[in-house]
């Protein structure tokens, strides 16, 4: 699972955690539709300028999206924390 992957599967967790559609989400965070559908598919990378408007429509910390979920195998190459 790359940073990409997280990131997406992060997303989509969170969007739906708030009951927010993707339409409601890229309304919100003003971004279009179908960049947060390719992000949310892995496909497109996002900006940091993106992860700060995503987070902040989402009520989370920018770091919230790019967390391992728990029990992956850290594959991004990151050292884990100690």
């Amino acid at each position: 699972m790359d940073l990409r992957d997280v990131f997406a599967a992060n997303l989509r967790r969170l969007r739906n955690a708030k009951g927010l559609s993707q339409d409601d989400l890229a309304y919100e965070a003003d971004v279009s539709r179908g960049y947060l559908s390719q992000i949310e598919k892995g496909v497109y990378y996002a900006s940091l300028k993106i992860i700060e408007k995503l987070a902040k429509v989402l009520e989370v910390e920018p770091a919230e999206l790019l967390k391992l979920p728990p029990g992956k195998a850290n594959t991004t190459g990151a050292k884990p924390e100690e």
